[in-house]
């Protein structure tokens, strides 16, 4: 009848229809998502690493695991990098100096870390290689963020192997160390989670790209 018709009709003219091009939509992740999942990274370290310090500083015992304990800093623990800089001079750099000074800390610290790694009770040495290995991936997010940025990597910046640390000379300076290890992680985070914060308000989103394909019947 006349519905079979209409039915072989259109299926004739489907068939002959040339290629349509197809819509398709794909987002590249570019700067704004590697400075997105920085920052979420930051921000994990950040709760991870109070829960660390209570449990490291407890294994240092007093007067280290004391709230008020509060030493001035030992001319021999300047080699861990420090993050009391001034804040306005620090917000005066260009985002490049910033990240690469980010770079080169967080590579430093993850060595003396990495030092620390096998102290301790069993519960203690998983955590601190549970969180010696979240700070190597902050490392490497950082590098991607100045890669996408299109900024190089600062020389020198790689971890150094474990165990490169200096040795105190004593159990107290030793653990001396380990205090200020943890202080200065704790306000390199706190610091970091900022930077990127600012910085990803800056670089706009990912780029959703249009792309043409061809599709045929």
């Amino acid at each position: 009848g006349d519905s079979w018709g209409l039915f072989t009709f259109l299926c004739a003219a489907l068939c002959n229809l040339p290629a349509l091009p197809a819509l398709n939509c794909t987002e590249e992740p570019g700067a704004g998502h590697s400075i997105q999942k920085t920052y979420h990274l930051t921000r994990y370290l950040e709760l991870q690493l109070r829960t660390l310090a209570g449990t490291y500083l407890n294994y240092l015992g007093p007067p280290f695991n004391e709230p008020d304990f509060n030493p001035p800093r030992l001319v021999r623990v300047e080699r861990v990098p420090s993050a009391t800089v001034d804040l306005d001079l620090w917000r005066g750099l260009t985002d490049n100096a910033r990240l690469a000074a980010n770079y080169r800390a967080y590579s430093r610290l993850l060595c003396y870390l990495r030092a620390l790694d096998g102290q301790g009770t069993a519960e203690l040495r998983h955590r601190l290689g549970h969180f010696c290995s979240s700070l190597q991936g902050l490392v490497l997010s950082i590098a991607g963020v100045m890669s996408s940025l299109g900024y190089p990597l600062p020389a020198g910046g790689s971890p150094a192997p474990p165990g490169t640390s200096p040795l105190a000379p004593n159990d107290f300076l030793k653990k001396m160390d380990d205090f200020w290890l943890l202080k200065e992680l704790q306000t390199w985070l706190w610091r970091s989670a900022k930077d990127f914060n600012r910085l990803k308000k800056k670089v706009p989103p990912a780029v959703v790209t249009l792309r043409l394909e061809a599709r045929g019947f």
